[in-house]
């Protein structure tokens, strides 16, 4: 009941989410309410997180306008928090932070095994840019926890991506991968436009989907890890995020800022039998 009345307070403007048969809604954002994204929904990362890559995250590049989370990238100089004079490592040897961004996750709040996800955006793809909708199980550390890329970009790329624990190193992981330039998706506007992605995810397969084209489909039978845990047959929650720079979002400095990652809905179905489909 309880999770009735949440949803239909999250859905009670804009237009009617459409029903999928044999599913129930069981979780949706349509980002209503203007203001700072709902926190019983959102958390933050925050500071310099992974892949080498330039951005600071705070929250206060994410916020709710015109029914749309917009999270901005931010070409802005600082001294960073964390820096270390001599420190090796490539987060404490910066003494200056020079972009910002924000990525917000589900973590410890919402997380779901099995369904269908979808989201509309319009994501930015100019150099530098490395927009993502992605999900990280909780029952272990990375990769064994699982990683689904639904939706991720760079350098003229989308990706859709699951990887897991793939050898007995701790950072061993193993890709099931598919790169579709966006040459290859409708021409040079296709960046202006928005665009739907969807996962599709049951107990046997994980189909990854933009627009309705198959873009890449992981066979859950096969994503093991060396334990014998299967991270794809356990509950995931998710992140949004847009990166700068880093190991694979190319070089930024020729792009103007701010860069914008707009998301019109994300919504959450899962089956109305106990069959996982």
């Amino acid at each position: 009941m309880l999770q009735t009345l949440v949803l239909a307070a999250l859905l009670w403007v804009g237009d009617a989410v459409p029903e999928l048969p044999g599913y129930e809604l069981v979780w949706a954002e349509e980002f209503s309410i203007d203001g700072r994204p709902d926190p019983t929904n959102w958390g933050f990362e925050r500071g310099f997180r992974r892949n080498h890559e330039l951005q600071w995250y705070q929250p206060e590049n994410a916020l709710v306008r015109d029914g749309m989370l917009i999270i901005e990238a931010r070409r802005e100089s600082r001294p960073n928090p964390g820096y270390h004079p001599g420190s090796q490592g490539w987060r404490e040897s910066r003494p200056m932070v020079e972009y910002t961004s924000s990525s917000l996750l589900t973590r410890g709040k919402h997380e779901w095994l099995y369904g269908i996800f979808e989201m509309r955006a319009r994501i930015d793809t100019r150099p530098g840019m490395w927009p993502a909708w992605w999900t990280l199980g909780s029952a272990r550390p990375w990769p064994g926890c699982g990683e689904i890329d639904i939706m991720e970009y760079y350098q003229g790329k989308v990706l859709a991506n699951a990887c897991w624990l793939g050898g007995s190193g701790r950072w061993d992981s193993k890709w099931d991968a598919e790169q579709t330039p966006i040459d290859e998706l409708g021409g040079p506007g296709w960046s202006d436009e928005f665009h739907v992605w969807r996962m599709d995810w049951n107990k046997d397969r994980i189909g990854l989907y933009l627009d309705g084209r198959l873009l890449n489909e992981i066979d859950v039978n096969e994503t093991v890890n060396p334990d014998g845990s299967n991270p794809f047959r356990e509950p995931h929650y998710m992140l949004v995020n847009l990166a700068i720079g880093g190991k694979a979002g190319g070089d930024p400095s020729g792009t103007e800022f701010p860069g914008v990652y707009e998301i019109d809905y994300i919504r959450v179905y899962q089956p109305t039998s106990n069959d996982s489909r």
